[in-house]
């Protein structure tokens, strides 16, 4: 018979990450008034009244010289130039793939926007159209930048660096993008043993390192060989500690992630997402964040 734990229900005090969040941050409210100083321009998620410049989102303001706007605390990714994404492929149209990207709309990534197999660059010809479900299909992740937006809001992307494509064997694990942190790059090998990419839209992609980079599939040939036992229980574990963190709403970046990893290491897999260890090991990993910075 399979053993069950039981806790009993136990108040905790929330746990308090303003000081990693960069410090004491101006929170408002749908209505508040952020300023009645005529000066600043409107930004996203703000809208003026009777010279007052209001909120119209929950969320952080920001400032950018005279600019204000309301970074919303969950929404929908909005896309920008150059952002890296993670997407599952949607549907597959003339010339073209849908994307999910966990936007508003669906992405699109054109056909003429992606390198062939082997990283070449020609003019896509009728021929390369009708194969396009031999390159990506439905229920396909990949990983892509963001190359341009419509002037609906839609995305854009493109696949012509061998480092996107098609991914293979790993698992996804979807949070808000508000809270993956915006980095020089977004690819980490971690030295676990497993690699993530932090796609800015909320798609966290947790795979095995490979051993050598295959610079000559272009990026659309899936490895599906089996994972062994001991790289499924580090993504396993990865993939908790990303939870964790979530739970706690601390931001998602590769010192982060390998500090919870770290912590993690005394507590069974199972035992992370128990809320006492949760706790245990995000203090711990916050902590280190906060001596690093100082």
């Amino acid at each position: 018979m399979a053993a069950v734990t039981m806790r009993l229900p136990a108040a905790r005090p929330p746990l308090d990450s303003s000081a990693l969040r960069g410090g004491e941050k101006h929170l408002v409210a749908p209505g508040d008034t952020i300023t009645t100083d005529t000066g600043y321009m409107r930004g996203h998620g703000t809208y003026v009244e009777d010279d007052k410049l209001i909120a119209s989102v929950a969320g952080v303001v920001e400032r950018v010289n005279k600019l204000v706007c309301v970074r919303a605390l969950k929404a929908r990714y909005n896309g920008e130039i150059g952002d890296i994404v993670v997407g599952r492929i949607t549907e597959v149209q003339q010339k073209r793939w849908k994307v999910e990207t966990n936007s508003r709309l669906d992405s699109v990534l054109l056909l003429s926007s992606i390198n062939l197999p082997g990283g070449e660059l020609r003019r896509k010809s009728a021929e390369d159209e009708l194969a396009m479900r031999d390159y990506l299909q439905e229920g396909d992740l990949i990983s892509a930048e963001v190359q341009s937006i419509f002037s609906d809001g839609a995305v854009s992307l493109h696949t012509r660096s061998l480092k996107y494509g098609k991914l293979a064997q790993g698992v996804l694990v979807q949070v808000s993008p508000s809270l993956v942190k915006r980095q020089k790059t977004h690819f980490h090998d971690l030295p676990c043993g497993a690699s993530v990419i932090l796609g800015n839209n909320g798609f966290i992609w947790i795979y095995p390192t490979p051993e050598q980079k295959d610079d000559e599939a272009g990026g659309y040939t899936a490895n599906l060989e089996p994972v062994p036992l001991s790289d499924r229980e580090v993504i396993s574990r990865l993939r908790n500690c990303i939870m964790a963190l979530v739970t706690h709403k601390i931001m998602l970046f590769d010192t982060s992630i390998l500090y919870c990893y770290e912590a993690s290491l005394p507590h069974q897999i199972k035992d992370i997402l128990k809320p006492e260890v949760t706790e245990e090991i995000v203090l711990e990993a916050r902590q280190r964040l906060l001596d690093s910075e100082g």
